[in-house]
């Protein structure tokens, strides 16, 4: 699209770089800028080896590499970044900096410049008030590595213009991403969705029901899912996890579905990260650690059954609030975070009414709001 030639981006982390990978590859001009010069210029030297191996791999041609390259320019400072048509801001995730950070760029740039924030876990419509104009601000939110993860969660605040939804929309299309749109609640709709794949397989856990290595395959084996969730939360990072955990429970005003889990801020304080920290879950530091499940047909069912069901329970609810629309839920899940298949399909492939029963069944053991069976699946389940 024309109209988003040159694209800005603040932060030259992970997340940043990525982006300007995305915008580069389809020939914008990428306006880098990161406080930390030396980090912004230590992120594209592993961006070129990246692109490197992907000459390896015959992903990619020199000439694509000298291009993408050639269109990613680090800024010296701020005031730079005042020819972008679009500025993306992957900075850390706190509300008080991203807001200084836009009444900067406010002075900086031309009135129809658009801004977006990355943000995982912080309001959009919150954002936006920071703005003397918030109708040109939007949520768009890649996953990592946003280069190869196609989701992109866009997510309009209170006051965004409408047609700007339908421009980033077309944006991320001819970027080769596959977008969705999400209403500006806590965690959008990946986040908020997936929440029960962690916290109810830490729940089994701390009940003493099976431990990491037979919860993990579980949910592979009779699931499906190419990693369980201790597997997945290693991978992600426990203290990132925990984070936006930790978030979405205060930002539903400590709604109980969303409580956090006691064993996951433990692992977090110790340190024991996951993967990035050779400690997490599984001990990562010896290749030959074993990890052997219990293959119990009926505990395996049981672990499986009961986090679908609060996974399904979440999506329909997530439907029954209009925070997405059907396709837009179920491609956020399959693509934004590999699920095996969408979990509305997968509600109806084994029956709603199963699904309620299981929901019901723990709510009449606990006695806990944690297991509230949403009305949109009661009433699908009756039909």
């Amino acid at each position: 699209m024309k109209k988003y030639k040159n694209i800005g981006i603040i932060g030259a982390g992970s997340m940043g770089i990525g982006i300007a990978q995305i915008a580069a590859s389809v020939d914008c001009k990428v306006l880098l800028y990161d406080e930390n010069k030396n980090a912004a210029k230590s992120s594209l030297i592993k961006l070129e080896k990246i692109l490197t191996r992907l000459i390896e791999k015959d992903r990619i041609n020199t000439s694509k590499k000298d291009s993408i390259l050639s269109n990613i320019i680090i800024l010296d400072s701020l005031q730079e970044i005042q020819e972008s048509d679009l500025i993306i801001e992957a900075i850390i995730e706190d509300s008080n900096t991203k807001k200084e950070l836009f009444i900067k760029l406010e002075s900086i740039v031309s009135k129809d410049c658009i801004f977006a924030s990355n943000t995982s876990s912080i309001s959009i419509t919150n954002l936006a008030s920071s703005l003397n104009n918030p109708d040109r601000f939007i949520g768009i939110h890649f996953f990592n590595p946003a280069p190869l993860m196609p989701l992109v969660e866009i997510v309009p605040a209170l006051q965004t213009k409408e047609s700007l939804v339908q421009e980033i929309h077309d944006l991320l299309l001819d970027w080769n991403k596959s977008p969705v749109v999400a209403k500006d609640t806590p965690g959008f709709i990946v986040n908020r969705i997936a929440r029960p794949f962690y916290s109810e397989a830490l729940r089994i856990y701390e009940e003493q029901i099976a431990d990491f290595a037979t919860i993990d395959f579980a949910m592979k084996e009779i699931g499906g899912f190419k990693m369980g969730p201790f597997e997945l939360m290693d991978f992600i990072g426990n203290d990132v996890n925990y984070a936006v955990t930790e978030s979405v429970f205060k930002s539903f005003y400590y709604d109980p579905r969303y409580k956090p889990s006691f064993t996951q801020k433990q692992y977090a304080d110790a340190g024991w990260h996951g993967r990035k920290t050779k400690r997490g879950y599984y001990d990562y530091t010896d290749n030959k650690n074993s990890r052997m499940p219990l293959k119990d047909t009926n505990l395996l069912n049981q672990i499986f059954d009961r986090i679908l069901a609060m996974l399904i329970n979440e999506a329909i609810d997530a439907l029954y609030l209009g925070i997405a629309t059907r396709n837009d839920i179920e491609m956020s899940m399959t693509k934004g975070v590999n699920y095996p298949k969408g979990l509305i399909q997968w509600g109806e492939e084994i029956n709603f009414s199963k699904v309620v029963k299981i929901i019901d069944d723990l709510y009449d053991k606990y006695h806990e709001d944690r297991y509230r069976c949403s009305p949109l699946l009661r009433e699908k389940a009756l039909k």
